[in-house]
């Protein structure tokens, strides 16, 4: 559980620093992260604080892939962390 904890803060941070990273890229224009790869941190367990940052800076908040697309993801993770608390699965 202390892993998950550690992972989950890292990974959070992560997405922050890369999103952060990408609107600087995108006001100076410079070479930008690819949209997958922000898809991916996200999808990865850094979808909470993305979101976050992303309506802080106003970053992507246009685009739906990420407004809709962010969201569901987080449904879906805790849909999945709901089902291995509830029924164990043998992960924990």
């Amino acid at each position: 559980m202390k892993f998950l904890i550690i992972y989950l803060i890292l990974i959070n941070l992560i997405a922050v620093i890369v999103t952060v990273h990408d609107k600087a890229a995108a006001v100076k224009g410079n070479r930008r992260v690819k949209e997958r790869t922000l898809l991916l941190l996200s999808a990865l367990g850094g979808s909470p604080a993305m979101l976050l940052t992303m309506l802080l800076i106003r970053h992507k908040t246009r685009k739906a892939k990420f407004m809709v697309g962010i969201p569901l993801i987080m449904i879906l993770q805790a849909v999945i962390v709901f089902l291995v608390l509830r029924y164990g699965f043998g992960i924990l």
